[in-house]
């Protein structure tokens, strides 16, 4: 699976069968990846040419290979090589696919119906889903813990599975074995499944949800939880809701200026910067609150938001590496994190699953427009770095540089001090000496003021415990 990075590249983070535990990429041979999406212990990947390549967990043939052999390589579904596929989503441990053809195929677990063939039959190979040889085309698939939705082009939302908490929204306990309409008596234009409750967005931008109603994850006052198995209006919520994606037991709503969030936060997958159990109703993620959020993502614990300039930030429970913030950073995050590896990158798309996530990601062209970060930015993640990486030629690449891994904690945590000493007092020194006619550093009067921020910024962060750290 080779290919110039040019076409870009797959990134996995954290368990994924791929390579369990361990950052890993990967490309396609003589094709581009295009869409990427995660179930809960398997990946769906869908190239430029409608190839689908299956791969992870496959102990209910959710990969659809005929097999109920566990895939630890991206492995083409050759059974579909006569049509193209171009829409795929991923449960807990199903797998459903629409292709160029209006067709729509599923394959995997069933014991709730989830794959709409009107039985409770396992299937380990993609099988044609006869209802919508007459409904659609569709635009958006969505797959949660055993439940599964189709939007059509014109807005019009099917959903059938699993129905024990209300999660599909027919207002019955009863599952359905094949799809059913589900009106709110306007179209929709997003769909999002979650492990056991379901969100959609209206054309006109409103957000509903429905399904279980503990731990805040619907957003609702406490009036509305009883009819919590139909869709009910979110409140609360400034502008009109672009996007909605649902976890295991949160949820997560983009605006044009916003990110809302709301549901369990026990890991940090709300990201408000503290520890927070539980939120019962919408709160705004103040570090968006710029509008500057393209798209998001939830997995079972964890969150990841992708920049209208590429940049990705993750945040929520980081076992298993799944937020891609390193190999030795594995601790969870209550704000969200910017992924430093994907600097000199444009991040095209994320899909997370229970846990792990991949990421699709270019080189950013010669000559593009360079990523600025904000202040927010600058976290202790940048001063684990010693002074001699961070002074190299861009901090992007200085930023990636691995810390040499033999150092005990102790040493690492003298040495970054240490070396934050030595690049603060060299700063200072370039800065506020510089004769203008000097070019042995070119530093543009908005870097100077940059350069002076850092060094306040750092010291206000750390000077306090400077000494105990040297000593001790």
């Amino acid at each position: 699976l080779k290919q110039p990075q040019k076409s870009g590249a797959i990134f996995t983070f954290g368990k994924s069968k791929f390579a369990d535990n361990v950052p890993s990429r990967f490309w396609l041979k003589n094709d581009r990846p295009l869409r990427i999406s995660c179930g809960d212990e398997h990946t769906a990947l869908i190239t430029e040419n409608g190839k689908l390549f299956m791969f992870g967990s496959n102990n209910w043939g959710q990969l659809g290979l005929g097999t109920k052999a566990t895939v630890n390589k991206p492995t083409c579904v050759k059974a579909l090589k006569s049509e193209k596929v171009k829409l795929a989503a991923c449960g807990r441990n199903h797998t459903i696919i629409y292709t160029t053809q209006g067709n729509v195929y599923a394959a995997g677990g069933n014991n709730e119906g989830q794959l709409g063939l009107g039985n409770s039959e396992e299937r380990n190979y993609f099988e044609l889903v006869d209802f919508f040889r007459k409904h659609g085309p569709i635009k958006m698939l969505a797959a949660g813990s055993n439940t599964s939705a189709a939007l059509t082009d014109g807005g019009t939302l099917y959903v059938w599975g699993d129905n024990s908490e209300g999660q599909i929204g027919l207002g019955k306990e009863s599952n359905a074995l094949s799809p059913q309409e589900l009106s709110v008596g306007k179209s929709v234009s997003w769909i999002s499944c979650g492990y056991y409750h379901s969100a959609l967005v209206t054309m006109d931008g409103a957000l509903y949800t429905f399904g279980e109603k503990d731990s805040g994850k619907l957003g609702l006052h406490t009036n509305k939880l009883a009819n919590h198995r139909v869709p009910q209006l979110v409140e609360g919520i400034t502008g009109k809701v672009l996007q909605v994606a649902c976890g295991g037991g949160h949820t997560v709503a983009l605006t044009e200026d916003k990110l809302y969030t709301f549901g369990l936060g026990q890991f940090g997958q709300l990201g408000h910067g503290t520890f927070v159990f539980e939120a019962w109703l919408p709160r705004d993620v103040e570090y968006f609150r710029k509008g500057l959020v393209r798209h998001v993502e939830c997995g079972e614990n964890h969150t990841a938001v992708i920049t209208d300039s590429g940049l990705l930030y993750t945040f929520g429970d980081g076992r298993h590496g799944k937020l891609g913030l390193g190999e030795e950073n594995f601790t969870n995050q209550f704000k969200p994190t910017l992924c430093f590896r994907f600097l000199k990158h444009h991040v095209e798309s994320v899909t997370c699953g229970g846990c792990h996530m991949l990421v699709l990601a270019k080189p950013r062209a010669k000559g593009s427009e360079e990523v600025t970060l904000e202040e927010e930015d600058v976290t202790e993640d940048i001063w684990e770095k010693p002074y001699s990486e961070l002074m190299s030629d861009t901090t992007s690449s200085a930023i990636l540089t691995t810390m040499n891994r033999s150092l005990s904690a102790r040493v690492r945590r003298r040495e970054r001090v240490v070396s934050m000493v030595s690049l603060v007092l060299s700063l200072q020194t370039h800065v506020m000496s510089m004769d203008p006619a000097d070019n042995t550093l070119t530093l543009s009067p908005v870097q100077k003021v940059r350069c002076c921020a850092t060094m306040c910024f750092w010291f206000a962060a750390h000077g306090s415990s400077m000494v105990h750290e040297l000593l001790y």
